[in-house]
Order: structure tokens, then C-alpha cells, then sequence
């Protein structure tokens, strides 16, 4: 493993804890934190978000970002003494990225400074035994959840709790906690199952996150900017609608290949590199809607202006109208960088969700580094939003450099459109059947 271990987490000890009684009170986003429960002796489950970004050679962790933000709950938890057991998953079925969390536990152990066992089970005899044996202060990670064929059909929580996976493992826990902001927009089993059938409680990470999120998209600082990059156009127009037509937002900047393909939909030279993947997910209706959006909110939204292709095995830089015909874009180029910084510099809240570039590619990460570098000096609240986003700037060593890293890439788009998070709610209910 060659990622640095993280700051140590905010320690909280024993005097800390809370005993659950009717004197406790709910966060001020509406569900109960660690603050509202004694852990210690008690048997605590626990949904992380670490999937992580894997060599599809080795098949092994490229960046452990993700499991790293994962590290304040699961020691504190450990550390107050609570018996833990730890959900989560990795790729999806048929992917190659679906692979068993042996590293990721090897990950944790790294990071937390605690012995972190893997048991290659989710809810079979295996893994009860091993639950059933955790002394306090110990802890075990399981099986990726979706191994388990129910995992990942979207139910309601009530319906979840009947599945098989949760009534066979709620039984065994006295508490449930879910940190896995990332995932919060999805309706699945071991995300909102446990919470209709178990006292439930937030973890660090997703209380932190979405105070922060809150923080930036309900409220924030003028001028704001938010930055887009590295997703797909059709994704990315509905946030950007929303984030337009909102009084709060004043600078909207495409980047990667959203901000490529808006610019080929408006009759802008892109190569036919680029436009063999912008035209993939291009119905006539999303192009339609972005000319809307553009002919519309033209004022906020800034695309690219040139863009860095492969020439001759070197990085080579050209203005849309001078693009190569054959030309696949990998970066913005330098009039673009210009621009971004301008605005940048002058603004007061950022959020960028997604690197403008290729920035695994030396030649193609001067979009991504100098864009980091804006934000970093900027005089501003900034975010980065997303796993790649938090992998660039892990990359770049530039994690210290932003007031918040969030993990969340769907799930931040999800409150940007002020879209219901199913895990969220999930929560709420449960702190409302534990004080009415």
C-alpha cells in the first residue's frame, strides 16, 4: 500500500457517551449521531462506503481515499469500546472491479492503527460465529454485501428489513450505523433495511458530510462557483439546470467531457475522438435541453475554450475552432485554465465534482492540478465532491488543501436537485421511533 495514513480522527472518550434516554435530542439535520449512545459492551453494525478505484490488471486498491474517510467512525467506535462489525461493498456484479474486501481490511488496519479481521461472509454461520465472539474494542469486516442477489434492488426500508440478510443479522446487533454518504441515494438492503429494524445513529462521515453539503448548496457565500468534470453530459445537465436556475449560484464551469460535448452540441469543433464518446449517451432531446440551457443561462455557464490532445506522444494544445478532425480530448487547455482561475480566484464558495481531465496521465493533469491550485488559493469555502475528485487530489498531494473532501458523487449531485435521500430518511424515521 502506498497511501499515507490519515490525520488521526477526532477521538472521543467514555465520558462522552450518551445513555440513550428520553434527555437525548436529534441532530439538527433530523437523525441521531454516536453522541446519542453508550457503545461500549454493545454490538454495533456498521455500513461503510469504500469502494475504491482498482487496477483492472492487479486487481488491486489504486487509491485508498475512500476507505481513509471511513476511519473516524470505525475508531471511534472501537475505541469507546463497541463490538463492531462492518458492511460494505465493492463494484458491482459482473464488473471486474467486484472483489472481495481482504485489502480493504489490510487498509483499515493501516489506517486505524487497529487489528481490522476479514471474514469472507455476510449473514451465514461464519460470519454469526464471528460476530457472536467480538469482545469489546474489536472488529471484523464482512463479506462484500453484494454478494448477497437482494442487496441492490430498491426497496423501502420496512420491505428490506424482511429480507433475509437483515432479519438474519439484525438479531445479533444492538445498534446500526451507517456512514455511507456516498451511497445515500440508493435504496438498498444493508443501507435502509437495518435502520427499520434496528436503534440507527450517523456515523463522522455522513454527519459531517451533510453539514457541509447543506453548507454549500442551501446557502452558500457570493459569488459561488460550482465546477463540473469528468462525467457525462446527459448526468450532468440536470444539476446544471438546477444549480442555473438558482438565485444562489452565480459561475457554473463544464470541464472534462460534459463541458466538451455541450460544446460539440452547440456546433463547436470537438474531433471525432471525442465526439465518438460525447455522442454515446446524446439523445435529441438532451441536445435540445442544452441548447435551451445555454441560450438561456449563457451568462453562468463557461466551456471550454481549447483543449490538450495526443501528438506525436506529447501533450498538444489547440483552440476548438483549429481542432484536429481526428482529435480526442483528454484535458482543457491553457485559455481554458485561464478563465477557470479568473473566476475562481474571485469567488467565495466552490464546489468542484469531477477532475476537468485525465489526470492519471502526467501530459493530462495540468487542467485538474492548476484548477486544484485556484481553489487551494482562493479565498473561499471549497469543496471537492466524488471519489475520483478526492483521488486527483490525493494524487496531486493537495488533500490538505480544501476546506471539505466529500465522498459523494450521485449522492451530492442527488442534493443539489433537492432529490429525497433514501439513506437519510432511513435515519429520521428511526430517531423518531426512539424519541417520539
Amino acid at each position: 500500500m502506498t497511501n499515507s495514513r490519515p490525520e488521526s480522527a477526532n477521538d472521543r472518550s467514555d465520558s462522552g457517551d450518551n445513555d440513550g434516554d428520553s434527555s437525548s435530542s436529534r441532530s439538527s439535520l433530523g437523525f441521531l449521531t454516536l453522541d446519542d449512545f453508550d457503545i461500549r459492551g454493545r454490538r454495533v453494525l456498521l455500513r461503510v462506503d469504500i469502494n475504491s478505484p482498482i487496477d483492472e490488471d492487479t486487481l488491486r486498491i489504486e487509491d485508498g481515499s475512500k476507505i481513509a474517510s471511513a476511519v473516524p467512525t470505525v475508531r471511534e467506535i472501537i475505541d469507546r469500546g463497541g463490538r463492531l462489525s462492518i458492511l460494505a461493498h465493492q463494484g458491482r456484479p459482473g464488473d471486474f472491479d467486484f472483489i472481495t474486501l481482504n485489502e480493504h481490511a489490510d487498509y483499515l488496519s493501516e489506517y486505524t492503527g487497529r487489528k481490522i479481521r476479514y471474514v469472507n461472509d455476510i449473514f451465514g454461520d461464519r460470519a454469526i460465529t464471528s460476530i457472536d465472539a467480538l469482545g469489546d474494542g474489536e472488529c471484523i469486516l464482512m463479506q462484500n454485501v453484494r454478494n448477497y442477489s437482494g442487496e441492490q434492488l430498491k426497496k423501502s426500508p420496512d420491505e428490506h428489513a424482511l429480507s433475509e440478510m437483515v432479519s438474519t443479522l439484525a438479531p445479533h446487533f444492538d445498534l446500526f450505523v451507517n456512514d455511507a454518504f456516498a451511497s445515500s441515494h440508493r435504496s438498498h438492503a444493508s443501507l435502509v433495511g437495518f435502520a427499520a429494524a434496528l436503534p440507527s445513529a450517523a456515523g463522522r462521515l455522513m454527519e459531517k458530510e451533510m453539514r457541509a453539503m447543506s453548507e454549500v448548496v442551501q446557502n452558500p457565500v457570493r459569488p459561488s462557483t460550482f465546477i463540473f468534470g469528468g462525467t457525462k453530459f446527459v448526468d450532468a445537465l440536470p444539476v446544471v439546470r438546477k444549480l442555473a436556475e438558482s438565485d444562489h449560484v452565480d459561475n457554473i464551469l463544464i470541464a472534462g467531457l460534459a463541458g466538451f460535448a455541450c460544446q460539440m452540441i452547440l456546433g463547436k469543433k470537438v474531433g471525432s475522438g471525442t465526439e465518438q464518446i460525447a455522442q454515446r449517451d446524446l439523445s435529441v432531446s438532451t441536445r435540445d435541453a442544452a441548447k435551451d440551457l445555454v441560450g438561456r443561462y449563457g451568462r453562468k455557464i463557461i466551456l471550454p475554450l481549447d483543449g490538450a490532445v495526443t501528438a506525436n506522444g506529447n501533450r498538444k494544445e489547440y483552440t476548438l475552432d483549429n481542432m484536429p478532425d481526428d482529435a480526442a480530448i483528454m484535458d482543457i487547455g491553457s485559455k481554458t485554465i485561464s478563465t477557470f482561475r479568473e473566476i475562481i480566484l474571485r469567488s467565495k464558495t466552490i464546489l468542484l465534482s469531477g477532475p476537468p481531465g485525465v489526470y492519471e496521465l502526467e501530459d493530462f493533469s495540468k487542467g485538474t492540478r492548476e484548477v486544484y491550485e485556484a481553489i487551494a488559493s482562493a479565498d473561499a469555502f471549497s469543496v471537492i465532491g466524488g471519489g475520483h475528485s478526492g483521488a486527483a487530489a490525493n494524487k496531486l498531494g493537495m488533500t490538505d488543501k480544501f476546506s471539505y473532501i466529500s465522498t459523494g458523487g450521485g449522492a451530492l449531485e442527488r442534493m443539489i436537485l433537492g432529490k429525497s435521500m433514501p439513506v437519510v430518511e432511513a435515519l429520521r424515521a428511526s430517531a423518531k421511533r426512539v424519541y417520539p
